[in-house]
């Protein structure tokens, strides 16, 4: 298969269908659309200016946004300019910042959609360049539309080297500092490539809405690569509040969404409809497709060829229940230290409780301790300016070593059991793996978020975060329904395994408290670490749910 770079896609694109819109930004209400030619032109003119500074080649250029349509032509300007792209998450405090930029000794940093600039801004070192995207002008920075109105666009159809750096990528975060991971423009070309290709019957005219982190790979790959190699669109979610109207006016056929967001879909389905009645409507022919109809609708998804879900595997509990209403949901499993290229779920050959078989040219094997270990042509150049922690992860016959353990059937499907650094002992040296607890767990809707805790306990406990729908439930019958579901977990658990407690947390787990990441997974070591003094007096407790 030809392995085309992103610019080669956009000069494709921009040649064949110029006046066809590229990028939906929402703003104040209505939609600002760029074509493939206007884009073009922009991208062109932005990575002329980039030349212009005269940086040496290869320079780090830092994109700090939430998503819009201007980190999409920054990535290509940097790109097109031979420079090297630096997403940073746009939550991630100011000393973060400062470490990343520093550390990549970051010449330009695009500052676009923030929350609060003013809080980050002591981030950006003084000899870094700032450039304020025009639709969130931050005082200070040339602003893009002034550069662009006075800058000629670069002539030629630049096309990087291959084995050059592309892009470095640094890691939330969930265990110390960021790690800063090097790929090369060949790795992210390959494996839009070859992704894609098992998304078989997309076409030029795809639709893709963009609001997960683009400073994470699953959305980089899947939806900024994803338009940019089939010809497609990508809307944007213009804040949290318009995020379902924005989703709806988008109507997407390609969907990506975490684990969490799709928890998130189902109680806003169960807080109009409760899923007794639910039952009963789907037991009806003819009215179950109309149920089925109205709730794809509501969401927005009703022209949903492709549903995926990944950062973390999710429950079969909620698999089956979108099942039933018409959702085929594929998991996809992948590091961003292999370019998001590992394993993807196909809708005609799924699995539930596996996250899909690999894809093309991808080896796997599991290590003798079941660590989940992959080969390809997209595994990372290496953690930049840190040979030790990458001779660590990669293998010296070029494996990646995921940090994830996992089991393999027949049919190569890959089941993630948990992480190998999230194992703990419990005070009688045995071994628990929480993952796949928290996974039994969650079936049950009354908890949005969960955790599963016993490190030196003799039991382990569940900290808990309770959904909207428990809120609004009398204390008794959410007790009486966690007890319950700690009866039927434990159940099916080895007697070292087997729960004690559930713990019923006062506060919401968010990106913002520090307690999730950007891409909404639990950073099981800081929540932890601001819990265990509580340990031992909840686990003493006669209550089997205890409230916090």
């Amino acid at each position: 298969m030809n392995v085309e770079t992103p610019l080669e896609k956009l000069y494709q694109w921009t040649a064949q269908k110029p006046d066809v819109t590229f990028l939906r930004q929402p703003f104040q209400g209505d939609w600002i659309h760029y074509s493939w030619k206007k884009a073009d032109d922009e991208i062109r003119r932005m990575a002329a200016y980039l030349v212009s500074l005269q940086l040496p080649p290869q320079s780090k250029i830092a994109i700090i946004s939430k998503n819009c349509a201007h980190w999409i032509m920054s990535d290509l300007a940097i790109l097109m300019a031979g420079h090297v792209s630096v997403p940073l998450y746009p939550t991630i405090p100011g000393d973060i910042i400062r470490f990343c930029l520093e550390h990549c000794e970051a010449k330009v940093a695009f500052i676009g959609k923030l929350d609060d600039w003013s809080k980050q801004r002591s981030g950006l070192p003084d000899n870094v360049k700032g450039i304020s995207y025009p639709l969130w002008t931050e005082q200070g920075y040339e602003n893009w539309d002034d550069i662009i109105a006075k800058t000629p666009p670069l002539q030629g159809n630049f096309i990087p080297d291959r084995k050059s750096i592309g892009t470095i990528i640094y890691t939330s975060g969930t265990t110390g500092l960021p790690k800063g991971v090097v790929h090369s423009v060949h790795a992210y070309s390959y494996a839009a490539t070859w992704a894609l290709s098992q998304l078989n019957d997309l076409s030029n005219n795809e639709r893709f809405f963009s609001y997960l982190p683009l400073s994470h790979i699953a959305e980089r790959m899947l939806v900024e690569q994803g338009a940019i190699y089939t010809g497609g669109s990508i809307s944007f979610a213009e804040s949290l509040d318009t995020f379902a109207a924005n989703l709806k006016e988008t109507q997407p056929t390609v969907f990506l969404a975490v684990p969490r967001i799709w928890t998130k879909f189902q109680m806003g389905i169960l807080s109009k409809m409760s899923q007794s009645k639910l039952n009963v409507l789907l037991k009806i022919p003819v009215v179950n497709n109309l149920i089925r109809k109205k709730i794809k609708e509501g969401l927005g998804l009703q022209h949903a060829k492709y549903l995926l879900t990944g950062a973390s595997p999710m429950s079969v509990a909620l698999l089956e229940w979108y099942d039933k209403l018409g959702f085929t949901v594929c998991e996809a499993y992948a590091m961003t230290e292999n370019c998001a290229y590992s394993h993807l779920t196909r809708r005609e050959n799924r699995r539930l409780g596996y996250v899909g078989t690999p894809l093309p040219n991808c080896d796997v094997r599991l290590s003798e301790e079941g660590e989940i270990q992959v080969k390809n042509e997209c595994t990372m150049l290496g953690y930049y300016k840190e040979p030790e922690k990458t001779k660590e992860t990669i293998s010296e016959d070029g494996y990646l070593c995921t940090g994830d353990q996992g089991e393999i059937d027949e049919n190569g499907f890959l089941k993630i059991t948990g992480r190998v650094k999230d194992i703990f002992k419990t005070d009688k040296g045995k071994y628990v793996a929480p993952a796949p607890i928290e996974l039994e767990l969650s079936k049950n809707t009354f908890i949005e978020q969960v955790c599963v805790v016993g490190a030196n306990l003799p039991q382990t406990m569940a900290l808990v975060v309770l959904s909207e729908d428990a809120k609004k439930e009398e204390k008794a019958a959410v007790e009486k329904s966690l007890e319950d579901l700690l009866v039927d977990v434990n159940h099916s658990l080895e007697k070292h395994e087997k729960m004690k407690k559930v713990i019923i947390m006062q506060e919401e787990w968010t990106v913002d408290n520090n307690l999730l990441t950007p891409t909404l997974k639990v950073k099981r070591n800081i929540l932890e670490k601001a819990k265990a003094p509580n340990y031992e007096k909840w686990y003493n407790n006669k209550s089997v749910v205890v409230w916090e």
